[in-house]
């Protein structure tokens, strides 16, 4: 019987124990203060100094190469060997009465290329210098007409027409007129013998004109 009683009390002091500590309950465990971390210090960027651009020195400045202009080819012909003969079938030719006064004309340019004919008309009057059928018309005299019908004296008549209205004018009954024609490297010489009154053709004849080498 007392055994009982006393296990009833240990019981019901244990049951109050327990009773207590759950009413009382147990102070919650302190949360810890999370402290923030400290930033580590920025470090500031170092400012590198700009450096100026230098300027380039300009090298020097080429000049451009003056362009020499080709050298034009000086072509020279052998005039006389076409001028001769041709002279000689000329001073035969029928129709042509002796002493008349002849005015020869510069010879023409009708190639295609650059012709020096100035040679080509000295060689013609060289070539009648000595003849016996022909009175000339002097430098002199075909220049003073020339300038009278308002013309360069270094005007090549050009044209056949052109060439009788000098004739005319210096009293003249034949005009010779003549063209170097064909390619500029060959040429080939023309000749006509014209009356001036009337204007017809007594001769013509033609020939190569060789380059001197």
């Amino acid at each position: 019987m007392i055994k009982g009683i006393h296990r009833y009390l240990v019981i019901l002091a244990a049951a109050m124990i327990l009773s207590g500590c759950i009413n009382r309950g147990e102070a919650p465990a302190p949360v810890e203060e999370v402290k923030p971390t400290p930033q580590q210090p920025v470090e500031p960027v170092p400012t590198v100094p700009t450096v100026p651009t230098v300027p380039t020195q300009p090298g020097p400045i080429e000049q451009p190469q003056p362009t020499i202009p080709a050298t034009p080819k000086v072509r020279n012909y052998d005039w006389s060997s076409a001028m001769q003969p041709m002279v000689g079938k000329m001073l035969q030719a029928d129709g042509v009465t002796a002493g008349g006064v002849l005015l020869v004309d510069s010879v023409n340019n009708h190639t295609n290329g650059s012709l020096q004919t100035g040679k080509a008309t000295e060689s013609l009057r060289g070539a009648l210098a000595n003849n016996t059928k022909f009175t000339l018309v002097s430098a002199q005299q075909l220049s003073i007409a020339k300038q009278e019908l308002g013309l360069s004296p270094q005007d090549s008549l050009g044209s056949r027409s052109k060439a009788i209205g000098i004739a005319r004018k210096v009293g003249a009954q034949y005009v010779l007129y003549s063209n170097a024609s064909g390619n500029v490297n060959a040429p080939t010489l023309k000749m006509q013998l014209m009356l001036v009154q009337t204007g017809e053709i007594i001769w013509s004849g033609n020939g190569a004109v060789q380059q001197n080498q």
